[in-house]
């Protein structure tokens, strides 16, 4: 079986069909993806493959065919080609009938995508919706096409993709007959099967220009169909038919790019169960495996609490914790992240999860719509409703745009005659200025320019792959402008995961001499202050505060009251507070506040104890490597150390951006500077600014933008930052442990607790809009080269609409590249090209060595 060159490759949607593979034998075989346990592989073999079309034509080139004739036959070959590829991925199961209207009762016209400025939902309501969106000339034409059934048609027809193929076999057949038959017989069998396939194409583009024209506004498919009928009034109608048949088949296909670059929001939502599992809990005792009784529930209704009882093989319903049992489940389609988690009692799981073995008893700890799931789909599909600007302005000048093609095509098709002595119509020596005026309609309309903006979509769904969630396209266009980048330290770029390693009582306490210790608290400083501050810190999500809690795990210390509580953000804590113990402030109300070194030692009015309280802390005994809290009872100062380690990986990150993004790396911490250069000689960084409270972050976030002219991005975990991460050019938050404040505020959520994805994500970003530019020249030189050649007559009309559609597709082809790993730049893509060539010819060579003829690789 001898390899064609004509060889294709198809990647089908819902993880369904995932390949096509076409040969000069007409072998096509297709398969399911990977562990879908319903999918199949066919074999299916065609009388003549694109190898066998090619081959046919040329032994009618060498035979029978003038020129003329024989491009007509390429245009009919290329349109029953991707009318089998159509036909073949839509009998695997892909959703390819016309662009965006589906079958069953929630579509209806005009709901297609051959109106795009009209969605379906603005008319589900009233007679076939309707709507405020509609002007009252639409409405009155819209009654109209209802009440002859013009609707209902057009809708039968879009959403039968047989139906459309069918009238390019229609149209090919009547090209065919002046070869295959007598004169006498062929022009009436030619008109028939015109006169027969026309509607099947026509009924649909109609309709649509009639409902655009009426609401005054012009798009492609005014152009298109006004070029269709035109032709078959000059009578060209089999010309005009198969200009209609190739500009549907080539927006079926271009609506088969355009969902391979979305992110299958529907497979997410799939990937929880419609009900859950909940035990019941008898008389206030926790269910157990040795009595599982529980009942169904639908997982919008679960409530905070509820224990659910997750089986091998299931998803987590939402947010949950492990109270019995333990499991390994996998987050790849949540996170990106591939390796399977061991999970076990305590740990918690994300909605979505899925468990790969055992059973496991969970506690809900979310509702639906506050679970991971839940925020993952509606994140991303608002990302990709969300309009960069390169779309808001297109949205701008698109009707603009078309309505001088126009009025410019008007003008040639009225001034050709007197101003290049073009005829009117055309002749057998010249094509007419009416002609070459319908030539431009089609060529010059901004289809390609239209879909240039889909990488935008492409590289949200490619982000939201790897567990990166943007808010919008605009948002990597101000990535990609950046051209510094900030960390905040604690949670960031360390782990965040506090260890107290001491407690030190330096000023205000009463020591013995000899031994050095502080002897004037019950029943010793360290534990008083460990109580008071665990008492303070009780319910705190900041990292240290949660570090107090655990250190006071276990210990014996004596019970402490908190009477009033204020929370200074960026600074501390302070709190009146009391205890029962004997000897505890004497049994009346304390004041106590915990903090930075920089906020107690502001609450004392003498500048000489503030000055002695500094020097304590710089001439510590346990130096000056951990991060420090201290705490202020009655004047009363005991200074906690704690030990925070830096991320693994972060070194790997920061020269990442560093050497090759070519970023301005520093870090904002409000630690003091011996922590704070600890980290960073450890991670890399060599600008620090230190000592900052969150108003300061603010200050050095917005100065640093201001003065180097390019954006800052600002990196945190999303705790007391939310002011720094709304005032950079683009906030990049840690989602697992950000509050609520800065999630909302952030442009990217990071669902991995980790820095690793940032350089991805920052590459993603130049990527996309490399892409983009590539897009909008691709598709201006369509538009340009299509325009002139069709203007000057050098080519017919089929050839302008295919011109004109393969720029609109190579558009397509483009932009699928965003769901490619990004370089950091059009080098290294460069680059990547050429080996990939390279590795192709090799292994072409490879194979011409071993047998002789290269063999197609069958997928």
């Amino acid at each position: 079986m001898q390899s064609s060159s004509d060889d294709w490759w198809w990647s089908g949607r819902d993880g369904r069909c995932r390949a096509v593979a076409m040969t000069g034998g007409g072998l096509v075989e297709m398969g399911g993806s990977k562990g879908d346990a319903e999918s199949r592989v066919f074999s299916v073999h065609v009388p003549l493959s694109f190898g066998g079309l090619s081959a046919a034509a040329k032994i009618l080139h060498q035979s029978i065919l003038n020129p003329q004739t024989e491009a007509f036959l390429i245009l009919a070959i290329q349109t029953l080609e991707l009318s089998i590829v159509l036909l073949l991925l839509k009998c695997l199961g892909s959703d390819l009938s016309t662009p965006g209207l589906a079958s069953g009762p929630d579509r209806a016209y005009p709901g297609s995508a051959l109106i795009p400025f009209v969605t379906s939902q603005a008319h589900r309501s009233g007679a076939h919706g309707c709507d405020a969106t509609l002007t009252k000339s639409q409405r009155t034409f819209l009654r109209f096409a209802e009440a002859i059934k013009w609707t209902d048609l057009a809708n039968f027809l879009r959403e039968h993709l047989e139906l459309c193929c069918c009238a390019t076999a229609l149209f090919l057949a009547a090209g065919a007959c002046p070869y295959l038959l007598p004169k006498p017989a062929a022009k009436p069998l030619q008109h028939a099967l015109t006169a027969v396939a026309f509607p099947l194409v026509g009924v649909s583009a109609s309709l649509d220009a009639a409902f655009d024209i009426v609401g005054g506004k012009i798009n492609i498919h005014v152009l298109m169909a006004l070029a269709g009928f035109a032709s078959v009034f000059m009578g060209n109608a089999l010309e005009g038919g198969l200009l209609l048949a190739m500009f549907n088949l080539a927006h079926i296909a271009e609506e088969y790019f355009t969902s391979r670059s979305n992110i299958d929001v529907k497979e997410l939502k799939e990937n929880h169960p419609d009900f859950a599992l909940v035990l019941d809990v008898v008389n206030g005792n926790n269910p157990s495996f040795s009595n599982l009784k529980y009942h169904k529930v639908p997982v919008s209704d679960l409530e905070v609490g509820a224990y659910v009882l997750v089986k091998a093989g299931e998803s987590v319903p939402v947010d949950c914790e492990v109270s019995q049992g333990s499991s390994t489940v996998t987050v790849e389609h949540l996170t990106g992240e591939v390796k399977p988690v061991d999970k076990k009692v305590g740990d918690s799981i994300p909605g979505g999860a899925r468990n790969l073995d055992g059973m496991m008893i969970v506690k809900v700890k979310k509702t639906w719509k506050e679970s991971t799931l839940n925020r993952i789909v509606q994140l991303t599909e608002e990302a990709q409703q969300s309009k960069p600007k390169l779309q808001r302005w297109l949205d701008k000048f698109g009707e603009q745009y078309s309505r001088a093609v126009i009025i410019l095509s008007a003008a040639i098709a009225l001034m050709g005659p007197f101003l290049f002595k073009w005829p009117f119509f055309s002749t057998s020596v010249c094509r007419g200025s009416v002609y070459r005026a319908l030539g431009l309609m089609v060529a010059a309309s901004p289809c390609a320019l239209a879909v240039a903006p889909l990488v935008y979509a492409t590289a949200i769904s490619a982000c939201a792959r790897k567990g990166i969630l943007l808010k919008g396209g605009h948002v990597l266009d101000a990535l990609a402008s950046c051209h510094n980048i900030a960390f905040d330290k604690t949670g960031t770029l360390t782990t965040g995961e506090f260890m107290c390693k001491a407690i030190e009582p330096i000023h205000g306490h009463v020591s013995d001499n000899k031994k050095q210790n502080a002897l004037c608290c019950v029943p010793s400083c360290e534990k008083e202050a460990l109580a008071v501050a665990a008492a303070m810190e009780k319910g705190t999500t900041h990292p240290i505060g949660r570090a107090v809690v655990d250190h006071s795990i276990g210990k014996d210390l004596p019970p402490v009251s908190v009477e009033s509580f204020e929370n200074l953000p960026g600074r501390g804590l302070f709190a009146t507070i009391s205890s029962i113990e004997p000897g505890f402030g004497g049994g009346k109300p304390l004041r106590a506040s915990i903090g930075s070194v920089e906020y107690i030692t502001s609450l004392f009015t003498s500048d000489d104890e503030s000055k002695r309280i500094r020097e304590a802390v710089s001439t510590s005994s346990h130096g000056g490597d951990f991060v420090r809290a201290a705490l202020s009872v009655n004047n009363k100062v005991t200074l906690f150390h704690f030990e925070d380690k830096p991320r693994a990986g972060s070194f790997d990150v920061i020269k990442s951006l560093q050497n090759e993004g070519n970023l301005r790396v520093m870090m904002l911490t409000g630690d003091h500077e011996l922590s704070a250069w600890r980290v960073a000689n450890a991670v890399g960084i060599k600008e620090v600014h230190c000592s900052l409270k969150p108003e300061d972050k603010l200050y050095h976030v917005t100065s640093i933008s201001r003065d180097t002219g390019g954006g800052l991005i600002m990196v945190g975990d999303g705790i007391n930052d939310a002011p720094a991460l709304a005032a950079a050019s683009v906030g990049i938050v840690l989602a697992e442990r950000a509050s609520a404040t800065a999630i909302a505020v952030a442009d990217v959520l990071l669902l991995q607790d980790n820095i690793s994805r940032v350089p991805f994500c920052i590459a993603k970003s130049r990527q996309t809009t490399s892409l983009v530019k590539q897009n909008v020249a691709l598709a201006l030189s369509s538009i340009f080269l299509a325009s002139l050649t069709s203007v000057l007559g050098f080519v017919p009309l089929w050839l302008t609409v295919l011109l004109h559609e393969g720029g609109t597709l190579l558009v397509c082809l483009n932009s699928i590249r965003a769901l490619n790993a990004p370089t950091w730049s059009w080098k290294h893509d460069l680059l990547q090209l050429l080996n990939k060539f390279k590795s192709l010819l090799l292994r072409f060579r490879k194979l011409d060595v071993d047998h002789g003829t290269m063999q197609p690789r069958l997928l």
